[in-house]
């Protein structure tokens, strides 16, 4: 019963890592219309960033600035946020598919980077002796894994009402004018690049602070962490979840991230060891199906998107306020 108190904790930490990696993901693509197929690469700056600050010092790699924790994710946070501005700057103009092309083309160069740049990142090898934060307060490491959950919850609390607090205002609802109709948008005196913009640098910034998160779980960080693979999967939670709705991210990544594991579990149990290998492409397979029936059966989700525009008019009392309201956000 012990070990499967300390696994619930393990999968509830990644869970909850993943959903602030997937409200990011909403806020650019169920809000702004912003397909981002680079997600991992943020996720690595924000990881990397924070390992690079935050770790202990080691003369044959550069960085090692043994900075404070908070002040890692800070700067992993900041460096996500200029990645996102540069990608953005460069791609934004772009149509879907093409964006959604190039963000995963900066995701794979980034990967590399990771892979290659081994006196920043340390190659293959990765960081390893990465301080985990408030750890010598703790005797116990199953008790330490608790406290972390409980700090990552509430880092995870904090992302979803501020979301939800930002996709409920003016500007909010431009965002989501944008995403349905940018010539519309732009009529009534908004600026789509600069909202996408705004967007896109910030859902890549909580990318970038679910990294920092990631490096203060595991304590460590390697290239390997950061497969095209987990940006599926990322997306797999979305859609299963719903888009334009945190709820339903966050409820995406608990079921997603479930099955991911639960499949994972029967392979290697059941599974000769000869065909593990192999039988490894079953779990991609079962998320895709997944994502099918999705599609096929709650086209919105499990959790849809709520029309907060036409809740807004009926709290006003007329449509034309509504406009109103996209006028001043």
């Amino acid at each position: 019963m012990i070990g499967i108190g300390l696994y619930i904790v393990f999968f509830l930490t990644v869970v909850s890592i993943y959903a602030i990696i997937v409200m990011g993901l909403n806020l650019q693509w169920g809000y702004t219309g912003l397909f981002n197929a680079g997600v991992v690469g943020f996720f690595a700056i924000g990881a990397y960033g924070t390992a690079v600050l935050s770790g202990p010092d080691n003369a044959r790699l550069i960085g090692g600035f043994e900075l404070p924790y908070l002040f890692g994710v800070i700067g992993g946070i900041l460096l996500a946020a200029l990645a996102g501005l540069i990608v953005a700057l460069a791609t934004l103009k772009l149509r879907e598919e093409y964006l959604a092309i190039a963000t995963f083309g900066v995701s794979i160069s980034i990967q590399l980077v990771a892979l290659n740049f081994s006196s920043l990142t340390g190659g293959a090898n990765g960081l390893v002796g990465l301080p985990r934060p408030f750890r010598d307060l703790f005797t116990e490491t199953s008790v330490y894994n608790v406290f972390f959950l409980c700090m990552v919850l509430v880092v995870a609390a904090v992302v979803y009402v501020a979301l939800e607090r930002a996709v409920r205002s003016p500007w909010g609802r431009v965002l989501r004018a944008i995403r349905e109709d940018v010539t519309a948008a732009r009529s009534l005196g908004k600026n789509p690049t600069m909202i996408r913009l705004q967007s896109f640098v910030l859902g890549s910034a909580i990318m970038g602070l679910a990294g920092g998160l990631y490096v203060g779980f595991i304590g460590y960080v390697s290239p390997i962490d950061f497969l095209p693979i987990l940006t599926f999967q990322i997306w797999a939670m979305l859609i299963v979840g719903g888009s334009g709705n945190n709820r339903g991210a966050v409820l995406g990544c608990l079921i997603v991230w479930g099955l991911w594991t639960a499949s994972g579990y029967v392979i290697s149990n059941l599974v000769p060891p000869v065909f593990q290998s192999r039988a490894g492409s079953l779990q991609a397979m079962l998320i895709g199906t997944v994502i099918v029936l999705t599609l096929l059966f709650r086209p919105r989700g499990l959790i849809g998107e709520e029309d907060v525009i036409s809740a807004h008019a009926a709290e006003t009392g007329s449509a034309g306020q509504t406009e109103g309201a996209i006028e001043k956000g």
